[in-house]
């Protein structure tokens, strides 16, 4: 209520209310000042208003006092129930972890006036999780209450309720779920399930065959269940294991042969580890698990082994027939340990060189071995069963060919060989060398000398250098091509073998025209010439005999050529096809009467057949004739028939086609006339004076068509 001092001095006074809400939601009473409220208020929508009050005179309707400002404010009622705004809550905490540690915090809002009454303070409760959750009441934290083992189960639904009033009885409240995840640790060994595993393997398995598989289950996930196999004990260097990473299997696969007569049973320790191991849960145990494995060697009908994979064998070169090359050896691994049987399988010049004895394996020689041909000679040898004989095994066999001095040393090219008509006594004119295809253990060495014959009277002497080279030089001084051309020089070669061969070479050295340095061409072109019987000047004069004789020919081949064609005949030949050829000559510009258009338009003249010798002038005429008449004219198919004669028989007439220029169509043509001399079009309406201005070059043509042109009118 507002009441104004005035209202003891007895003035007639009324209230007037203005602001917020005045008039609708807050009414006055004019004549006492109080306020009533109309309407329900809501603190949540609007916590206070603000109004402004004055008290006026009724009579002069004028203010008393100066206007007032208050403010109305509404108190808060528990009207509002708990929210939880956040939903949903999800949370994920590791297993196993300790008692205590906070996992998520729910918060709860309610609309109501925190600062007045109890209406907006939340308590918090725990409505399902136990025993392994717990809720801080007035926080809403939720915390570990014991540890849980995910492998028992990975998800929790927590229920957490929030209560007004501090949970006094009429409070409103409210839950919300809290989906709690629990995330994997390494807290599990590995464990097989199986023990033992029973395996088997063929004894004719190769390395690398997969003998079978073990799996050790692991309930924790990701990589905390990843997991390594290994093999323990003695038979680790037969058996390996490896480890299939996606399906965390361990794959047991053969590291050696295994062969059932030796051994026909494993007994291996396979034993899974964890990969990465949590150092928190070590106290819990090792995080490996062990399991047997009994594999089963299988017996299958093998083929026959070699006591050596490969066999090297000798044997001297040049050895007879039937020689013992060596012995190969294979035997049956199964417990029937039946007969073998031997062959040689590759390449039938091999087999035309050895042959092999079928039940010891004893390989001889079939011919006689030449190491300079064949130093190596690579067999392959069967084993078969003979009980069974698809069961073969090969073994490579080779045999080297040992050299045998047997070759005699020679030298090591065809020397050529010249010397100076002035050397000098003591003059190097050729180094040797030899060579010899037989290889010995401690190499080549040669001997040079001169063969015995040859030592008393030799212009030369042989000087060994002891390396298998030797020199030859000249034992006296001067030389003459014309007493002696040249000299064979007999060498004797022996080489260091055992035995020793020798061999005799014959040097040929030829005397050259020279001084003391030899030219090699010069020389070989004087050997040339000596070996002919001709001297140089000989040589130059047959030379400039054969020039005389090709100069001769030339000129005669020259003469006897075909004389070219002229121009004027090539033009004739090629525009033929628009030239129409006349025996008689015309006479110049001046003769006006030699090929009168005007003659040709009379039809008095008859056509007669002539001798082919006059053909062409009797054309001539009857081409001028058949100008006069109409196309169904005698004369006319004369003129035809008589240019088919030319054409046929005269041998000046081109082959190809020729143009000819007829004053009338033939009959029976369905496109009618095509000439343009029958025309109302035709060429004697035109006006052909402008052929007079050409000059007197053109003279004769414009008399022609002028004359035509007159016919024509």
């Amino acid at each position: 209520q507002l009441k104004s001092d005035l209202e003891k001095e007895n003035i007639n006074l009324k209230y007037v209310l203005t602001g917020e809400g005045a008039g609708s939601i807050f009414m006055i009473d004019e004549n006492n000042g109080k306020i009533y409220v109309t309407q329900k208020l809501d603190r949540e929508k609007k916590a206070f208003y603000t109004l402004k009050a004055q008290a006026i005179n009724k009579r002069t309707q004028l203010p008393v006092e100066p206007e007032s400002e208050f403010i109305i404010k509404v108190r808060d009622i528990n009207d509002h129930e708990p929210q939880f705004l956040d939903e949903p809550y999800v949370a994920t905490i590791p297993e196993m972890s300790p008692e205590g540690i906070s996992v998520i915090q729910v918060t709860a809002t309610d609309g109501d006036d925190p600062s007045y009454g109890n209406g907006a303070r939340l308590l918090y409760s725990l409505i399902q999780g136990q025993p392994y959750f717990s809720v801080e009441p007035k926080t809403g934290v939720i915390r570990m209450a014991s540890q849980v083992d995910r492998e028992t189960k990975d998800q929790h639904l927590v229920i957490i309720q929030a209560k007004d009033m501090v949970g006094q009885s009429g409070a409103f409240s409210a839950t919300a779920t809290v989906t709690i995840n629990l995330s994997d640790v390494n807290d599990s060994p590995p464990k097989f399930k199986q023990r033992p595993y029973y395996m088997s393997v063929s004894e004719e398995a190769p390395v690398g065959t997969t003998v079978g598989k073990v799996f050790a289950e692991d309930s924790d996930t990701g990589e905390n269940a990843a997991m390594d196999y290994f093999i323990e004990g003695d038979s680790s260097d037969v058996f390996d294991i490896i480890t299939n990473n996606e399906t965390q299997e361990g794959i047991i696969l053969l590291k050696k042969r295994v062969d059932f007569e030796s051994k026909r049973r494993y007994s291996i320790q396979a034993k899974a580890v964890n990969r990465y191991i949590d150092d928190r849960f070590l106290k819990e145990g090792p995080f490996e698990d062990k399991t047997t494995v009994i594999i089963t060697v299988e017996d299958v009908d093998e083929p026959p082994v070699f006591t050596l994979e490969n066999y090297v064998m000798e044997i001297a070169e040049g050895a007879m027939n039937g020689s013992l090359v060596g012995i190969v050896t294979a035997r049956d691994p199964d417990e029937e340990d039946s007969p073998v049987r031997y062959s040689i399988v590759q390449g039938i010049h091999l087999k035309r060189s050895f042959s092999i004895n079928e039940h010891n394996g004893t390989i001889i020689t079939t011919r006689p071995l030449d190491r300079e041909i064949a130093p190596w000679h690579n067999i392959t040898v069967t084993a078969t069963e003979t009980r069974n004989p698809e069961k073969i095994s090969e073994a490579n066999v080779y045999i080297q060919v040992l050299d045998v001095n047997d070759h005699a040393p020679e030298l090591s090219k065809r020397y050529e060989t010249f010397v100076c008509e002035n050397a000098v006594s003591g003059q190097l004119i050729q180094s040797i060398s030899a060579m010899d295809r037989d290889d010995p253990m401690e190499g080549h060495h040669f001997y040079y000398s001169l063969a015995q014959e040859a030592q008393n009277e030799s212009r030369f002497t042989v000087k060994d250098n002891q390396d298998n080279t030797a020199g030859i030089f000249t034992a006296k001084s001067g030389f003459r091509r014309q007493e002696q051309f040249s000299f064979h020089l007999p060498i004797l070669t022996v080489d260091n073998g055992t035995p020793p061969l020798t061999s005799t070479n014959t040097l040929t050295i030829t005397v050259c025209d020279c001084d003391t340095e030899v030219s090699i061409f010069y020389c070989r072109y004087e050997a040339f010439m000596y070996t002919l019987g001709l001297s140089t000047e000989a040589l130059v004069a047959v030379l400039a005999c054969i020039l005389i004789l090709l100069v001769f020919i030339l000129a005669i081949v020259a003469i006897r050529q075909p004389k070219k064609k002229s121009p004027f005949s090539e033009k004739i030949e090629e525009f033929g096809e628009n030239i129409v050829r006349y025996d008689d000559e015309g006479g110049g510009e001046e003769d006006t009467e030699a090929f009168d258009i005007s003659a040709l338009r009379t039809r008095t003249v008859k056509r007669t057949h002539k001798p082919c010798k006059t053909v062409t002038t009797e054309i001539h005429s009857l081409y001028r004739q058949s100008l006069q008449v109409g196309p169904d004219s005698a004369i006319f198919r004369q003129f035809i028939l008589e240019k088919l004669e030319e054409a046929n028989t005269d041998p000046s007439v081109p082959p190809y086609d020729s143009i000819q220029t007829y004053a009338f169509e033939g009959t029976g043509s369905l496109a009618g006339s095509l000439s343009s001399l029958g025309s109302n079009t035709s060429d004697a309406d035109q006006n052909y004076d402008y052929l007079a201005a050409w000059g007197p070059h053109f003279k004769q043509l414009t008399v022609m068509y002028t004359s035509y042109k007159n016919a024509g009118d």
